[in-house]
C-alpha cells in the first residue's frame, strides 16, 4: 500500500525503530527494494533524487505508484533532495507521497520561507514534506552532493524551524557525508546534538549519508530518536560490483541475464540495513 511519510514515520516513531529510504536509480533498484520489503515484511521508502527521476522519466513512477499500491507492505514514494519548488511540483505530479525541500545551503530565512511555499502546496494534497537544517558533507562518490564542511544543525535553530514551518520530518545534519567513506576517513555521529534535538521537537527525524556509516553509531542514532536513514551507496556499489564481476567473466549483453544476480546482491544490502533499523517484522502494525 502506497502511504504518507507521515502515517509510515509515526508508526515508526512509536514503536522506536527506523525505516530505510533506499535511493533507486533504474527498475532494477525499484524491484529490490520492494521484492526484499515484501520478504521481509518491512515498511519501506522508495527515494528518487531529481537526477534520477529526470533519468527514469515521469511516466515511470505509473508502475511504481501502481507496483507499490498493489502491496500488502507499506510504501512511500519520496523525492530525495529536492533542489527547487519545480522539482517538487514534478514530484507531486508523479504520485510521490512524500517531497524534500533541500533549502540548507540557503540562508535560514530563505530556507523558512522556501519551505513553508512548499508545505502550503503539499499538505492540501496530503502529501508530506521533509526539509533540512545544517549541511551533509560529501565523500565525492554520490549524486546527492554534498559540502566539504559539515555544519551541524542548530538544536535551537531546528526548534523555531519546525515550529515556524510546520514542516513533517526534519533531516538533521550530525556529522554523516553522502556516498562511501575514503579508507582514512572515519565518520563520528553527534549523538548529542541528536539528543538535544529530540528534546525540543517531536517530529520524525531523518539521518541523511546512512552507507559506510559504524553499524553501532546508527542503532544508537535510532535509540536516540532517529526515524528514517537513507540509504543509497552501499546498496548501489554492491549491485554495481557484482555487475562489473559478471562482466568482467563474461561477454554478455542481454539485461536478463546480466542484472538478476546484481539484484540479489542490492537485496542483501537491503535487508542487511532492514534489520539494523529493526524494521523487519513491522508490517503488522500498519494493519491494526
Amino acid at each position: 500500500m502506497l502511504v504518507s511519510m507521515n502515517y509510515l514515520l509515526s508508526v515508526a516513531q512509536k514503536n522506536k525503530f527506523a525505516i530505510g529510504a533506499f535511493n533507486v536509480a533504474d527498475s532494477c533498484f525499484v524491484r529490490a527494494v520492494i521484492e526484499e520489503a515484501e520478504a521481509c515484511q518491512a515498511p519501506a521508502i522508495i527515494s528518487i533524487h531529481p537526477t534520477e527521476l529526470s533519468f527514469l522519466t515521469n511516466e515511470f513512477f505509473a508502475y511504481v505508484v501502481k507496483r507499490t499500491s498493489n502491496s500488502p507492505v507499506p510504501f512511500v514514494i519520496h523525492l530525495d533532495h529536492g533542489g527547487s519548488f519545480d522539482d517538487v511540483m514534478r514530484a507531486i505530479s508523479c504520485g510521490f507521497t512524500s517531497v524534500m525541500i533541500d533549502g540548507s545551503l540557503l540562508p535560514y530565512e530563505d530556507n523558512v520561507a522556501l519551505t513553508k511555499k512548499v508545505i502550503e502546496a503539499a499538505h492540501p494534497l496530503g502529501i508530506s514534506v521533509e526539509a533540512e537544517l545544517g549541511t551533509i558533507g560529501s565523500t565525492g562518490t554520490s549524486v546527492e552532493g554534498g559540502v566539504s564542511k559539515v555544519i551541524y544543525t542548530d538544536p535551537a535553530e531546528a526548534e523555531n524551524f519546525v515550529t515556524r514551518t510546520g514542516v513533517d520530518t526534519l533531516a538533521v545534519a550530525i556529522g554523516t557525508a553522502h556516498g562511501i567513506y575514503p579508507k582514512d576517513m572515519e565518520p563520528k555521529l553527534k549523538l548529542d546534538i541528536l539528543a538535544d534535538i529530540v528534546n525540543r521537537v517531536n517530529i520524525p527525524l531523518v539521518l541523511h549519508g546512512g552507507s559506510a556509516n559504524p553499524d553501532e553509531e546508527i542503532v544508537s542514532a535510532i535509540e536516540i530518536g532517529i526515524q528514517k536513514v537513507n540509504i543509497s551507496s552501499d546498496m548501489k556499489a554492491a549491485y554495481f560490483d557484482k555487475c562489473r564481476e559478471i562482466l568482467s567473466e563474461h561477454e554478455w549483453w542481454d539485461p536478463n541475464v546480466i542484472y538478476p544476480d546484481c539484484i540479489v546482491a542490492a537485496k542483501e544490502v537491503i535487508r542487511t540495513k532492514m534489520k539494523l533499523f529493526n524494521s523487519i517484522d513491522k508490517v503488522d502494525l500498519y494493519h491494526q
